[in-house]
């Protein structure tokens, strides 16, 4: 019996294949329109039996199996993978292929720069013909190859799936190399496996019990898509240096190892002390060191990773107090040292607190003045008292009558115009109970779950309410705690945190992502992103305290519960980096580069051809044409590089067999532009182009900047 896994030489074989040697037909993989090399696995193969029942031929000398790899054509069984000595690998597939129990073979590949990628073969391959193909010539081709059609594909017309049947001469890899030779065909794609990998997933060692940021809706009282979705966004970006979260609160262990790293720590106060060691008062749990694990934990392999783990920390121990000058002073010294987001978890131990005037005034100033104009996002706690942050409530059942009868509730800071309120949902995507509601909520994220509390100077700073007599479920957070046996917990560690003050980073957090991904967006920008991307979580139970139902959402798509929902990083930081430059072009500003420079082939260090610019401002628009002749384009990608540094990929490999390239990349075309948006003008700007792989050559025979500054 003949198997495509390492047939005999048929009449096709020796066709030389267009742009491919024959001596590498078996080895380049055609895939998205480029040419990928690949190299034979030497102690690994694959195959395939012919039915789900057979047995494993006994005849394959000294093959050890290794798995099963889960893909199915059809109802035929998965392929199966074996591990052999290298010296015997040859052997056993003959083995393998003389057995009548065998349907296919083949050998395990690996990508030729990439080793650690393995490529296993299926027996299908993908044809598009070209349009004046009719079904009779299809079948004259087929035929010839020794293919069997199993379906056409939906929504690209003239296109098939095919089985590599035994009647085949060569494998898959082979003969889409060869169909790509022949004038009728436009795509010839064998159907390869590769191992699924997860969205980023950083290595420190606590990292999966932070359920809030990524879970599998699997487990003890999780919901599913009850967290923010961070490791998508962190396949766009982790964070940046020069984006800064200042965490305002009662103190930080600055020595915490998931607060080291170079450049991490910036402008620290303390305004109790006076000083620049914001540390916790000795003896006291810190509550300033956990908000700031949530948000900002450096990713360094051990301890948890905060949402922005690449951002910057700016620790701001508060005097304890609201009155004017210390707001004042929190705000000042967030905005001029440079702030990109201001968390704060913390609110007035009052019941009814209006913001005084200059209070007000120092929020406004930073959500307007910091950024250099853009504004700082800053982000406040709802508050943990199951209350209104605006809104009237007939109190009862409080303990002393400490609160009775009609009251009115204001919590002035969650209702500034230019603060982010953040409301909390639990692992079980419902409202946690404590949370506090009401018109002014921005969006909800992830907390704990818990009873109500309220804290009043007359009880000791007991958190206080009426009680609720029910079981409360939901996950506590794991965040960062004071070093050694101070804190909450014994750890440095603690998994029992939560509130909306552990809600607050986490949106902190996401916004530093989405200024990570576009610094060039204004504060208000960022809470509308935050709001228009968030997920619509409903909870239909009412409240099982005040008996409410407001985790539904009106027709403008508010929940007095939820806000706009529950936080999505993923979505906004996408947004975010999608968004469409903002502020009018006063002028444009070109310049070309019409030397022609030769594409070295397959060289990963490629050319670069570069323009000056002389002017001071900053850009405001961007456009590059390019002008690119390549044998075969799907080779190449295409960067752009900024007087800073700072790269941005063009043109990735995807272009196939096409061989012009004349183009112009835009902000609206090409989003990820908008990257270098409000970077200076001024300096050299270079277009970069790489080669990377063999056989093909060109040359970039110009390129052109139009600047709108």
């Amino acid at each position: 019996m003949n198997s495509p896994g390492n047939p005999p030489e048929s009449s096709q074989a020796n066709a030389q294949v267009a742009g491919v040697p024959e001596e590498s037909v078996g080895n380049i993989l055609q895939r998205g329109g480029e040419e990928l090399a690949l190299e034979k696995v030497s102690d690994r193969f694959t195959l395939r039996l012919t039915s789900p029942n057979t047995k494993l031929p006994k005849q394959i000398p000294n093959a050890q199996r290794a798995g099963e790899i889960p893909t199915k054509s059809g109802q035929s069984p998965s392929l199966q993978e074996f591990r052999v000595d290298p010296a015997l690998r040859d052997k056993a597939m003959q083995a393998a292929r003389t057995s009548d129990d065998v349907a296919f073979a083949s050998h395990v590949y690996q990508l030729k720069d990439s080793p650690a990628t393995l490529i296993y073969l299926t027996d299908q391959v993908t044809i598009q013909f070209a349009s004046q193909v009719d079904e009779q010539k299809r079948e004259e081709i087929i035929a010839e190859l020794g293919l069997k059609m199993l379906k056409p594909v939906e929504g690209i017309p003239n296109t098939f799936v095919y089985q590599v049947t035994q009647q085949a001469g060569e494998n898959p890899v082979k003969i889409s190399n060869r169909l790509m030779a022949r004038s009728e065909v436009l795509v010839a794609e064998p159907n390869i496996v590769v191992r699924q990998e997860k969205h980023y997933h950083p290595t420190d060692s606590l990292y999966p019990q932070q359920w809030y940021l990524n879970n599998s809706g699997k487990g003890f009282q999780i919901a599913s898509n009850s967290h923010i979705f961070v490791e998508k966004a962190w396949d766009i970006t982790k964070g940046d240096r020069s984006i800064v979260v200042a965490v305002t609160d009662d103190g930080f262990d600055i020595n915490h190892p998931d607060f080291q790293g170079q450049g991490k720590i910036v402008a620290p106060k303390d305004f109790q002390d006076n000083d620049f060691v914001p540390l916790p008062e000795g003896g006291e749990p810190s509550h300033g060191t956990a908000c700031a694990g949530i948000a900002i934990a450096e990713e360094n392999g051990s301890g948890i990773v905060g949402v922005a783990p690449g951002c910057a920390f700016m620790p701001i121990r508060t005097t304890g107090y609201l009155d004017d000058e210390s707001i004042e002073q929190v705000f000042g010294h967030a905005v001029k040292n440079g702030a990109s987001v201001i968390s704060c978890s913390w609110g007035p131990a009052a019941v009814y607190f209006p913001l005084s005037l200059r209070q007000r005034a120092a929020l406004t100033r930073a959500a307007t003045s910091g950024r250099n104009g853009k504004g700082c996002v800053i982000v406040f706690a709802a508050g943990n008292a199951n209350r209104p942050t605006n809104g009237t409530v007939n109190e009862r059942d409080w303990p002393d009558n400490i609160l009775k009868g009609s009251t009115q509730w204001l919590a002035g800071f969650t209702v500034h115009p230019d603060a982010i309120a953040v409301s909390s949902s639990t692992s079980l995507n419902k409202k946690a109970a404590y949370s506090n509601w009401g018109t002014s909520i921005s969006v909800c994220a992830p907390s704990n779950n818990a009873p109500p509390g309220m804290w009043f100077e007359k009880t000791g700073l007991i958190p206080t309410a009426p009680e609720v007599d029910i079981t409360l479920p939901g996950l506590g957070v794991f965040t960062t705690d004071q070093m050694g046996a101070a804190g909450y917990d014994k750890s440095n560690f603690t998994g029992t945190f939560g509130g909306t003050s552990s809600a607050c980073p986490i949106v902190a957090g996401v916004a530093a992502l989405i200024l990570s991904a576009n610094p060039d967006l204004t504060a208000k920008d960022v809470k509308r992103i935050l709001q228009q991307t968030a997920d619509k979580i409903v909870d239909t139970d009412p409240d099982p305290q005040l008996g409410l139902k407001l985790g539904t959402y009106d027709a403008n798509g508010y929940s007095q519960w939820f806000g706009y929902g529950k936080v999505n990083a993923f979505k906004a930081v996408q947004a975010a980096q999608q968004q469409k430059v903002q502020g009018s072009v006063s002028r444009r500003v070109q310049g070309r580069n019409d030397n022609r420079v030769a594409i070295p082939d397959d060289n990963p260090q490629g050319i670069s051809s570069a323009i000056s610019i002389s002017d001071n401002n900053r850009v405001r628009d961007i456009q590059v044409s390019v002008n690119i002749e390549h044998s075969f384009l799907g080779d190449i990608e295409v960067s752009l590089i900024a007087p800073d540094g700072r790269t941005v990929l063009l043109q990735s490999r995807v272009l196939g067999s096409a061989t012009q390239l004349q183009t112009i990349y835009s902000v609206q075309s090409t989003p990820i532009l908008g990257q270098l948006i409000n970077v200076p003008a001024s300096g050299r700007w270079q277009l970069r182009v790489v080669d990377f792989a063999q056989l093909d050559t060109g040359t970039l025979n110009g390129w052109e900047l139009n600047l709108g500054v």
